[in-house]
Protein backbone atom coordinates (compact mmCIF):
# COMPACT_ATOMS: atom_id res chain seq x y z
CA UNK A 1 0.00 0.00 0.00
CA UNK A 2 1.34 3.42 -0.86
CA UNK A 3 1.77 6.31 1.52
CA UNK A 4 -0.31 9.30 0.42
CA UNK A 5 1.37 12.69 0.25
CA UNK A 6 -0.88 15.65 -0.54
CA UNK A 7 0.54 18.56 -2.50
CA UNK A 8 -1.13 21.87 -1.77
CA UNK A 9 -1.44 24.90 -4.05
CA UNK A 10 1.43 26.56 -2.14
CA UNK A 11 3.60 23.54 -3.19
CA UNK A 12 3.87 22.22 0.36
CA UNK A 13 3.81 18.45 0.79
CA UNK A 14 1.71 16.89 3.56
CA UNK A 15 2.26 13.32 4.75
CA UNK A 16 -1.21 12.02 5.64
CA UNK A 17 0.16 9.06 7.59
CA UNK A 18 2.52 11.08 9.80
CA UNK A 19 0.14 14.08 9.86
CA UNK A 20 2.88 16.61 9.15
CA UNK A 21 4.44 18.61 6.35
CA UNK A 22 7.47 17.06 4.66
CA UNK A 23 10.19 18.42 2.41
CA UNK A 24 11.35 16.90 -0.84
CA UNK A 25 14.40 15.59 1.03
CA UNK A 26 12.09 13.91 3.57
CA UNK A 27 10.13 12.38 0.70
CA UNK A 28 13.36 11.08 -0.87
CA UNK A 29 14.35 9.49 2.45
CA UNK A 30 10.95 7.77 2.70
CA UNK A 31 11.45 6.26 -0.75
CA UNK A 32 15.01 5.19 0.08
CA UNK A 33 13.67 3.53 3.24
CA UNK A 34 11.43 1.36 1.05
CA UNK A 35 8.17 3.32 1.25
CA UNK A 36 6.01 3.59 -1.86
CA UNK A 37 4.57 7.07 -2.04
CA UNK A 38 1.72 8.55 -4.01
CA UNK A 39 1.74 12.34 -4.39
CA UNK A 40 -1.69 13.78 -5.20
CA UNK A 41 -2.85 17.33 -5.82
CA UNK A 42 -5.04 18.25 -2.85
CA UNK A 43 -7.45 20.30 -5.00
CA UNK A 44 -7.91 18.08 -8.03
CA UNK A 45 -6.79 14.64 -6.86
CA UNK A 46 -4.42 14.44 -9.85
CA UNK A 47 -1.52 12.02 -9.44
CA UNK A 48 1.69 14.05 -9.24
CA UNK A 49 3.97 11.22 -8.14
CA UNK A 50 6.06 10.96 -11.32
CA UNK A 51 6.56 14.72 -11.59
CA UNK A 52 7.48 15.07 -7.91
CA UNK A 53 9.95 12.17 -7.89
CA UNK A 54 11.52 13.44 -11.13
CA UNK A 55 11.89 16.88 -9.59
CA UNK A 56 13.59 15.34 -6.53
CA UNK A 57 16.02 13.43 -8.77
CA UNK A 58 16.88 16.62 -10.68
CA UNK A 59 17.37 18.62 -7.47
CA UNK A 60 19.66 15.93 -6.07
CA UNK A 61 21.66 16.10 -9.30
CA UNK A 62 22.16 19.84 -8.81
CA UNK A 63 23.27 19.33 -5.21
CA UNK A 64 25.53 16.40 -6.13
CA UNK A 65 28.46 18.58 -7.18
CA UNK A 66 27.77 18.32 -10.89
CA UNK A 67 27.57 14.53 -11.08
CA UNK A 68 25.11 13.20 -13.62
CA UNK A 69 22.03 11.57 -12.12
CA UNK A 70 21.14 9.87 -15.40
CA UNK A 71 23.58 9.00 -18.19
CA UNK A 72 23.47 11.62 -20.94
CA UNK A 73 23.10 8.91 -23.62
CA UNK A 74 19.89 7.74 -21.92
CA UNK A 75 18.60 11.32 -21.77
CA UNK A 76 19.32 11.80 -25.49
CA UNK A 77 17.47 8.59 -26.34
CA UNK A 78 14.49 9.59 -24.21
CA UNK A 79 14.20 12.98 -25.90
CA UNK A 80 14.53 11.45 -29.37
CA UNK A 81 11.89 8.78 -28.77
CA UNK A 82 9.33 10.95 -26.98
CA UNK A 83 7.34 10.64 -23.78
CA UNK A 84 6.59 6.93 -24.01
CA UNK A 85 10.26 5.97 -24.24
CA UNK A 86 10.86 6.12 -20.49
CA UNK A 87 7.90 3.86 -19.84
CA UNK A 88 9.18 1.43 -22.46
CA UNK A 89 12.74 1.47 -21.14
CA UNK A 90 12.15 1.51 -17.41
CA UNK A 91 8.46 0.96 -16.79
CA UNK A 92 8.16 -2.15 -18.94
CA UNK A 93 11.21 -3.70 -17.35
CA UNK A 94 10.01 -2.80 -13.87
CA UNK A 95 6.61 -4.37 -14.51
CA UNK A 96 8.27 -7.50 -15.83
CA UNK A 97 10.54 -7.66 -12.79
CA UNK A 98 7.60 -7.09 -10.44
CA UNK A 99 5.67 -9.93 -12.06
CA UNK A 100 8.71 -12.19 -11.84
CA UNK A 101 9.21 -11.35 -8.17
CA UNK A 102 5.57 -12.13 -7.47
CA UNK A 103 5.86 -15.46 -9.29
CA UNK A 104 9.04 -16.35 -7.38
CA UNK A 105 7.44 -15.55 -4.02
CA UNK A 106 4.31 -17.55 -4.75
CA UNK A 107 6.44 -20.42 -6.04
CA UNK A 108 8.55 -20.36 -2.88
CA UNK A 109 5.44 -20.29 -0.70
CA UNK A 110 4.10 -23.33 -2.55
CA UNK A 111 7.48 -25.07 -2.29
CA UNK A 112 7.60 -24.45 1.47
CA UNK A 113 4.04 -25.72 1.91
CA UNK A 114 4.72 -28.86 -0.12
CA UNK A 115 8.03 -29.47 1.65
CA UNK A 116 6.42 -29.26 5.06
CA UNK A 117 3.62 -31.53 3.91
CA UNK A 118 6.16 -34.06 2.61
CA UNK A 119 8.16 -33.88 5.86
CA UNK A 120 4.98 -34.48 7.84
CA UNK A 121 4.28 -37.66 5.88
CA UNK A 122 7.83 -38.94 6.40
CA UNK A 123 7.93 -38.21 10.12
CA UNK A 124 6.43 -40.81 12.48
CA UNK A 125 3.25 -39.50 14.07
CA UNK A 126 2.87 -36.81 11.43
CA UNK A 127 -0.52 -35.73 10.18
CA UNK A 128 -2.10 -37.95 7.55
CA UNK A 129 -2.49 -36.67 3.98
CA UNK A 130 -5.65 -34.66 3.57
CA UNK A 131 -5.52 -33.06 7.03
CA UNK A 132 -6.31 -29.38 7.03
CA UNK A 133 -3.71 -26.64 6.71
CA UNK A 134 -3.97 -25.71 10.40
CA UNK A 135 -2.45 -29.05 11.38
CA UNK A 136 0.33 -28.48 8.82
CA UNK A 137 0.96 -25.06 10.38
CA UNK A 138 1.03 -26.64 13.85
CA UNK A 139 3.55 -29.22 12.64
CA UNK A 140 5.68 -26.46 11.14
CA UNK A 141 5.64 -24.62 14.45
CA UNK A 142 6.83 -27.81 16.15
CA UNK A 143 9.89 -27.87 13.85
CA UNK A 144 11.35 -24.37 14.10
CA UNK A 145 14.72 -25.53 12.72
CA UNK A 146 13.14 -26.63 9.45
CA UNK A 147 11.12 -23.44 9.16
CA UNK A 148 14.23 -21.38 9.91
CA UNK A 149 16.14 -23.25 7.21
CA UNK A 150 13.36 -22.55 4.70
CA UNK A 151 13.31 -18.88 5.72
CA UNK A 152 17.08 -18.68 5.27
CA UNK A 153 16.75 -20.26 1.83
CA UNK A 154 14.01 -17.76 0.95
CA UNK A 155 16.24 -14.89 2.12
CA UNK A 156 19.12 -16.13 -0.04
CA UNK A 157 16.82 -16.48 -3.05
CA UNK A 158 15.44 -12.97 -2.50
CA UNK A 159 19.00 -11.61 -2.30
CA UNK A 160 19.89 -13.42 -5.52
CA UNK A 161 16.76 -12.05 -7.18
CA UNK A 162 17.72 -8.53 -6.09
CA UNK A 163 21.18 -9.09 -7.58
CA UNK A 164 19.58 -10.21 -10.84
CA UNK A 165 17.27 -7.19 -10.84
CA UNK A 166 20.32 -4.96 -10.51
CA UNK A 167 21.60 -6.48 -13.76
CA UNK A 168 18.65 -5.30 -15.85
CA UNK A 169 20.17 -3.22 -18.64
CA UNK A 170 18.82 0.08 -19.84
CA UNK A 171 16.71 -1.58 -22.56
CA UNK A 172 14.76 -3.56 -19.98
CA UNK A 173 16.29 -6.95 -20.88
CA UNK A 174 18.00 -9.07 -18.29
CA UNK A 175 21.64 -9.92 -18.85
CA UNK A 176 23.25 -13.34 -18.80
CA UNK A 177 24.54 -14.45 -15.39
CA UNK A 178 26.89 -17.25 -14.34
CA UNK A 179 24.26 -19.97 -14.48
CA UNK A 180 22.84 -19.13 -17.88
CA UNK A 181 20.73 -16.53 -19.65
CA UNK A 182 17.58 -15.24 -18.08
CA UNK A 183 14.39 -15.27 -20.09
CA UNK A 184 13.04 -11.95 -21.31
CA UNK A 185 9.72 -13.41 -22.37
CA UNK A 186 6.46 -13.40 -20.45
CA UNK A 187 6.38 -17.18 -20.17
CA UNK A 188 5.81 -18.78 -16.80
CA UNK A 189 9.24 -19.69 -15.32
CA UNK A 190 7.65 -22.53 -13.34
CA UNK A 191 6.50 -24.18 -16.58
CA UNK A 192 10.08 -24.70 -17.74
CA UNK A 193 11.16 -26.65 -14.65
Amino acid sequence: MSRTIKRYDNRKLYDTEASCYVSQKDLAELVRAGETVEVVDNSTGEDLTAQTLTQIILEEGKEGGGRDVLPTELLHRLLRRGGTALDQVIGGGARQVGQSLSQVKSGLDEFARQSLSHLNRLTPGAAAPGDDEQETSDAAAARPGEVDALREQLTRLEARLEDLLDRVDEDGERRTVDDGPLSTTDEDPAASS
